[in-house]
């Protein structure tokens, strides 16, 4: 079944917003729709969610509203667009808006550099134990310069293997071969032969390889039923001794039980997280190791990146608004 085709609207669009977005946006949204704001940026019930997909043409939510089958399932007649402020979309049931012909847009693209720049930072911060050497100053108990002292390891000919090399992993692998990494990657496909040339990087057929040869591992691919847990015990075993993870894309890729288990038995040296499969709890055993970067999903948290996400999802509205396809449709929501 195909969604609702674009057709104008008599009269403003009735929107609402589940988060408080950048003032410049919501200043802009006032002027061009009908808006309803959350100036108090406290999530939405689901009751909330569900009386607000009653009432509007255009939901705008955000990676932490689940919109599931049954809220779409119940939403108003009138409801033709989930315009979602962000790139990811599984907390979106495409295929129940798809039944219900709902158009589902997001903002890809945006976020791109800021969250390689964060995953440099874990990929930098881990195996230089940057959390450990701030919380020794910060406790005062530094005594000074040592031969030995917090030794870590150095970046130049280690290995980086990238899971998922879209977007956000082509520019973490381009700032990292500055540092002179090796980079290696998986992918569902190869990049072209040119593109792979220009980011030094070279094509891993599986992800039980990449992980035997990652010194440090990053994790770049979206969620699904297929990589859900796909870093496990059995792939965790399959690392080097002293290797390090990153994962500042879903939290839910990673078997958290495993992780902490080689943490603590020191297989892994250390992880750079800023994603969590029950967020925003954080497991208090990745607090304690002192080798664990434990970041409040800031991967995207830029000024420039919010405001520009929150423009894209004004220019899908008016599309959609005039009749027109707007520019960010998710094409996974046709079946």
């Amino acid at each position: 079944m195909t969604q609702r085709p674009p057709r104008p609207l008599a009269a403003p669009a009735r929107v609402i917003v589940t988060r408080h977005l950048m003032p410049t946006v919501e200043a802009r949204m006032r002027e061009l729709f009908d808006v309803v704001l959350n100036e108090t940026d406290v999530p939405m019930t689901r009751e909330q969610l569900a009386a607000a997909m009653q009432d509007c043409d255009v939901l705008v939510p955000t990676v932490t509203d689940r919109i599931d089958a049954d809220l779409i399932a119940g939403a108003g007649e009138r409801l033709g667009l989930i315009a979602s402020f962000g790139a990811g979309t599984e907390h979106i049931d495409l295929a129940a808006a798809a039944a219900r012909r709902i158009i589902v847009t997001n903002t890809p693209g945006v976020f791109t550099d800021d969250t390689a720049d964060l995953a440099m930072a874990g990929i930098i911060g881990v195996p230089r134990r940057i959390r450990e050497g701030t919380a020794l100053v910060r406790r005062g108990e530094w005594t000074g310069w040592a031969p030995s002292g917090l030794l870590g390891r150095k970046l130049a000919g280690k290995v980086l293997g990238i899971v998922g090399m879209g977007r956000i992993g082509q520019a973490v692998a381009h700032r990292a071969r500055a540092f002179g990494l090796e980079i290696a990657y998986y992918n569902r496909k190869p990049l072209p032969e040119a593109l792979e040339r220009m980011l030094g990087a070279r094509y891993v057929a599986d992800v039980d390889t990449l992980m035997a040869e990652a010194d440090i591992l990053t994790l770049h691919c979206p969620l699904t039923e297929e990589t859900r847990h796909m870093v496990d015990a059995r792939r965790i075993a399959l690392m080097k001794p002293g290797s390090s993870i990153v994962n500042t894309a879903r939290g839910e890729l990673i078997d958290q039980e495993a992780l902490i288990a080689a943490l603590e038995s020191g297989h892994l040296a250390g992880a750079g997280l800023d994603v969590y499969p029950d967020e925003p709890h954080v497991d208090p055993r990745l607090i304690a190791h002192p080798n664990v970067m434990t970041l409040p999903h800031i991967g995207s948290a830029t000024a420039e990146g919010r405001e520009d996400s929150g423009h894209k999802v004004i220019a899908n509205i008016r599309m959609w608004a005039d009749g027109h396809r707007p520019p960010d449709q998710v094409l996974t929501a046709l079946i």
